[in-house]
């Protein structure tokens, strides 16, 4: 891990405080603080259009802690790459899966400045656990492969659960996308787990067409997935999915009241899906 100098010297020069970006957009419409006046001005004409995202983005934050814990306390992972974490968010993923497994190992990816800067927040896990962050792109798979910090993280003799949460939409290739999940799942042995969330326009697709529209308008292309689409991020990987199988996000093994909302409002699918 860098040092704060390091830090700050990286974020001085990646950082575009005058560009709205997508996790900082999120940031905002969750009520965070970690954003700039370009990011608020872009979240305020998305939200215009695409009333429900707040909602949305807040079952998925829910459907993040369902997947995980299910998997720490059903499934027994102990090991976690999280790639395209995004700024911290409580609870993060090492505090849902630090409280069933304390010694649980996680491994924190994104190449965001800020999530770089702010990576401290999201190393203060248990003294028996390991929590790590890794600065790299999502689109070089390999090159978080072969990383000393995945290295010396995580065990790959032993399952991994691969974590892709409200960061697919962002790749809008397709065999892109394919290529990104075969890569890292390739690389992990039989019971590793993939977990992932992305949006849809199944359950309301006026307002997400028009979202996506102001979106794309501020340079941020997204892509929404229907189901069967969602459906072969996982099997083209040799997946098989884990019931109840790729559904919005608040309808995913629901134990907190999510499935009370109304389906147009939650505009993500995910699934979860095990490595025969």
């Amino acid at each position: 891990m860098e040092d704060s100098d390091a830090r700050d010297e990286v974020m001085t020069s990646r950082l575009r405080t005058d560009v709205a970006h997508s996790a900082r957009i999120y940031d905002y419409l969750l009520g965070g603080k970690d954003n700039f006046p370009a990011d608020r001005a872009a979240a305020a004409d998305i939200h215009r259009v695409w009333p429900s995202l707040p909602v949305s983005m807040r079952a998925n934050r829910r459907f993040l802690a369902r997947v995980v814990r299910w998997l720490a306390a059903e499934r027994g992972v102990r090991q976690f790459l999280d790639v395209g974490t995004g700024l911290p968010t409580e609870p993060n993923l090492h505090q849902v899966v630090q409280r069933v497994h304390p010694d649980a190992r996680v491994l924190y990816v994104d190449n965001d400045p800020m999530v770089l800067v702010h990576a401290r927040a999201l190393l203060t896990g248990t003294r028996e656990g390991v929590t790590r962050y890794l600065d790299a792109d999502l689109r070089e798979p390999r090159a978080i492969l072969e990383s000393a910090a995945l290295a010396e993280t995580l065990d790959r003799s032993r399952p991994v659960a691969v974590s892709l949460f409200a960061i697919l939409q962002f790749v809008t290739d397709e065999s892109v996308a394919a290529g990104i999940i075969g890569t890292l799942m390739d690389a992990m042995p039989s019971g590793s787990f993939l977990a992932l969330s992305t949006v849809t326009a199944d359950s309301n697709p006026e307002e997400v067409a028009n979202g996506l529209a102001v979106y794309a308008e501020r340079g941020i292309p997204e892509l929404a997935r229907d189901r069967a689409a969602v459906e072969r991020l996982f099997t083209c990987a040799g997946l098989e999915l884990v019931e109840p199988g790729v559904q919005l996000v608040h309808r995913w093994r629901p134990a907190d009241g999510s499935d009370e909302l109304p389906d147009a409002q939650v505009q993500m699918y995910g699934g979860v899906a095990v490595k025969p």
